[in-house]
């Protein structure tokens, strides 16, 4: 497990998650929304990111985490491992609530309220994004694919490491 690719949706805790595995595994570490959005909520242009994400899965280890269902296949054709937080839509509802006002590591600034497009977003990312995720399982069958549905199966999983 060199290069890990952390996909679901928001809310479910793939920064969370990213960081703990980074602190068992010294793998570097990858928020792709602190490479996508500035400290002034715009964002770089497609090209941009494209770019500095192609440099990052063209290194010999890493863990990237984050959404972008653009950049789920070519993500997951560079990992050699990708892990799925594939939690109810009312779990990762609570986690984009819980996180308003506080700072995180992982963007580069503070919500401080609730976006009704992140709500949407999450309301229908798993009808949207699960079926595009498992075609890309199945044609990218050499990689290892851990698919956890809920935290204490992902806190499981961590005792094992």
């Amino acid at each position: 497990m060199n290069r890990v690719a952390i996909i679901g949706c928001p809310g479910s805790g793939k920064s969370t998650f990213a960081r703990k595995l980074h602190e068992k595994t010294g793998l570097p570490l990858v928020h792709l929304d602190n490479i996508w959005w500035k400290p002034d909520r715009t964002h770089i242009t497609r090209k941009a990111f494209d770019e500095r994400l192609a440099v990052i899965l063209n290194g010999d280890a890493w863990i990237v985490d984050g959404s972008y269902s653009r950049t789920f296949e070519p993500r997951i054709k560079a990992c050699d491992t990708v892990i799925l937080l594939d939690y109810d839509t009312d779990v990762c509802l609570k986690g984009i609530a819980e996180r308003v006002g506080h700072a995180r590591a992982d963007i580069p600034w503070t919500e401080q309220t609730l976006d009704p497009e992140l709500v949407a977003l999450v309301e229908t990312y798993r009808e949207r994004n699960n079926p595009v995720l498992f075609e890309l399982f199945s044609r990218y069958a050499d990689k290892r694919v851990l698919i956890f549905r809920t935290r204490d199966e992902a806190d499981a999983w961590f005792e094992t490491l």
